[in-house]
C-alpha cells in the first residue's frame, strides 16, 4: 500500500480563495498543503483587471452579491474587510489606485499580487503542489483521502477551492461540483457570469457594421440597472455596464437601453432646435452619441430633417427612443469568456461563519465553486479573500 502523508489541512485548488484559505490556516501553525492541477498557481488573478488585478472593491457589501441564500455571505464580509486584505498589500509594498466606483488595481502588474501571496504561504510554511491532478478522494476515520499523481494525502479538513467552470482554457472544471455532489451536497443550476451578450436576427443586422462603437448607458433587465460603459462588438455587446446586467437578464427578457444616461434628452433636444433650427437632426445626434451610432439611430428610427420641422411631440417621441432604447439580446459568450460562474454548491448546507459542511464535518467550500457570486469590479476577489479566510480561521 503506498505510503500515506499526514497533514491537517488539504486544499484543492491554487487560486485566490484557496491561497488565502492556506496562508490563513498556515500562520496558524496548521501544516497544510494546497493542491493545484495546472502548472502554476493563481492564473485568473493574472489575468483580472486586463493583467492590474482588480484586487478589491472599498464599498463591497453583500447586496453586491448574488445567491439564491443572499444572507449567507454576510458573515464573511463583515469579518475580512477590503481594509484588511489592502493593509497586506501596503505591507508588501506593492503600489495601486483606484480607479472607479472603488475598484482597486495594482499600479504595476497582477503577479505582485500572486507574488505576495505565494511569499505569505512560504512564510506560513504552506506545501504547495503544482501539476498534481486527484484521482480519487475518499472519507476515511481520519478524515479525508486523496490519491493524487504525486502521492496519497490524508487529513482532517479539506478545503474545496477548485473555482467555477468560467474561462476552461484556464483550467476551469467541474470538478469541485462533482466532489460536493459526491458528499452528499445540492449544487444549483450554473450558468455563465459577467459574460458579454450576444444579438441574432434584427438587432444584430442593426448594430451590425457599429463594432468597434462606445458609449456610455444604463441598462436596465427587470428590476435591475446598470450605469457604466457599453462596446458594441461583432457578436453583439459588451463593455462593463453590459457584464454587470447579464449576472441578472435572463434568456428572452428584454433590455431598455437609456443612450444618454443622467440626462433629460427632451429638454437637451428643444434646447437644440431653438439654438440651430436649420441642423440636420442626424448632425445634432452626432453631438451627443457616436457619429455611426447617431446615423443608424436616424436610418432605423427617425427621419433626419432640421430640427425647426420637429415639433414638441416628435420632440418628445425621439427622446423617448433615446432613453428608452429596446434590445432583445439571444444569448451570452457562454464559460469561454465569462468572468464568473453563477449557481454552484448550495450555501443552505454550509455554515456561512466558517464555510464548513452541515452535512459533512471537516469538509469546507471556499470561492467561486459556492453559489455566490459578485459583482463586477474587485467584488469576486474580496468574496475569495473573505471566504478563504473564514474557512482558514476554522480549519
Amino acid at each position: 500500500m503506498a505510503e500515506v502523508d499526514a497533514l491537517d489541512v488539504l486544499v484543492i485548488g491554487g487560486g485566490a480563495a484557496g491561497l488565502f484559505c492556506a496562508l490563513t490556516a498556515g500562520q496558524r501553525g496548521k501544516r497544510v498543503r494546497v493542491i493545484e492541477h495546472a502548472n502554476r498557481c493563481g492564473k485568473k488573478i493574472l489575468m483580472s483587471g486586463g493583467g492590474r488585478c482588480n484586487f478589491t472593491n472599498t464599498g463591497a457589501r453583500p447586496e453586491n452579491f448574488l445567491s439564491a441564500n443572499p444572507h449567507f455571505c454576510k458573515s464573511a464580509l463583515a469579518r475580512y474587510r477590503p481594509e484588511h486584505f489592502i493593509a497586506m498589500v501596503e505591507r508588501h509594498g506593492i503600489a495601486y489606485h483606484e480607479k472607479e466606483l472603488g475598484q482597486l488595481f495594482c499600479d504595476e502588474s497582477s503577479k505582485q499580487i500572486v507574488r505576495m501571496l505565494l511569499d505569505e504561504c512560504a512564510a506560513a510554511g504552506v506545501d504547495i503542489r503544482t501539476q498534481c491532478s486527484i484521482e480519487a478522494v475518499e472519507k476515511t476515520d481520519a478524515g479525508f483521502r486523496l490519491r493524487t499523481t504525486q502521492g496519497v494525502f490524508e487529513a482532517p479538513t479539506l478545503v474545496v477551492a477548485s473555482g467555477g467552470l468560467s474561462i476552461p482554457s484556464m483550467g476551469a472544471s467541474g470538478f469541485g461540483y462533482a466532489l460536493a455532489k459526491q458528499f452528499g451536497h445540492s449544487v444549483l443550476p450554473t450558468r455563465a457570469g459577467l459574460v458579454p451578450l450576444t444579438l441574432s436576427g434584427t438587432h444584430a443586422e442593426r448594430m451590425q457594421d457599429l463594432a468597434g462603437v462606445a458609449l456610455p448607458i444604463t441598462v436596465t433587465a427587470g428590476k435591475q440597472s446598470f450605469s457604466n460603459a457599453m462596446l458594441i462588438t461583432h457578436r453583439g455587446i459588451s463593455g462593463p455596464a453590459i457584464l454587470q446586467i447579464s449576472s441578472y437578464w435572463q434568456p428572452g427578457e428584454p433590455l431598455t437601453l437609456d443612450l444618454l444616461p443622467g440626462e433629460d434628452a427632451f429638454a437637451r433636444l428643444k434646447a437644440l432646435r431653438e439654438a440651430r433650427p436649420a441642423a440636420e437632426l442626424r448632425t445634432v445626434l452626432a453631438e451627443l452619441l457616436p457619429k455611426r451610432l447617431a446615423q443608424r439611430l436616424c436610418e432605423e428610427n427617425f427621419e433626419s430633417r432640421p430640427m425647426r420641422q420637429f415639433n414638441p411631440k416628435a420632440l418628445q417621441q425621439i427622446a423617448d427612443a433615446l432613453q428608452r432604447y429596446p434590445l432583445i439580446a439571444s444569448g451570452t459568450e457562454g464559460y469561454r469568456t465569462a468572468e464568473v460562474t453563477l449557481g454552484g454548491v448550495d450555501t443552505r448546507e454550509l455554515s456561512s461563519s466558517t464555510m464548513e459542511s452541515k452535512l459533512c464535518p471537516g469538509l469546507y467550500f471556499v470561492g467561486e465553486v459556492m453559489d455566490v457570486t459578485g459583482w463586477l469590479g474587485g467584488y469576486n476577489l474580496q468574496w475569495a479573500w473573505a471566504s478563504g479566510h473564514a474557512a482558514g480561521q476554522a480549519a
